[in-house]
């Protein structure tokens, strides 16, 4: 069995009928640059990306709403938890746990080496 998922890709030019509310910071992983391809259609940004499945490593650790060891916890993921990295910026990657969150940053050395 395979931990892959796999998401439907936009066809054709994205429409958004008017404003949508912006929602609050470690919900959806949606940011200003990237937003998560199931979440295309229905927010607007500038790149939509597929995530890659990973693992939280052999400990405990805190999801950060910035990358930052100071920023506010978003909330405590357990050892083996699945989640998706939507980018990876110096120590931190920026993951979500599904396409409607929550989302957030862990530093890269907490993951579980990727599955080759």
């Amino acid at each position: 069995m395979s931990d892959v998922t796999t998401y439907e890709v936009p066809d054709g030019p994205l429409n958004l009928a008017g404003p949508v509310a912006r929602p609050a910071p470690g919900t959806l992983p949606l940011r200003g640059d990237l937003a998560h391809i199931a979440l295309a259609g229905r927010h607007l940004a500038a790149h939509y990306v597929i995530p890659t499945q990973r693992h939280i490593g052999d400990a405990a650790v805190e999801m950060h709403l910035a990358g930052r060891d100071d920023s506010d916890v978003v909330r405590e993921l357990a050892t083996g938890t699945a989640l998706e990295v939507l980018d990876i910026a110096g120590e931190w990657a920026w993951v979500c746990l599904a396409p409607e969150g929550p989302s957030g940053y862990v530093r890269i050395a907490q993951l579980a080496p990727a599955d080759t």
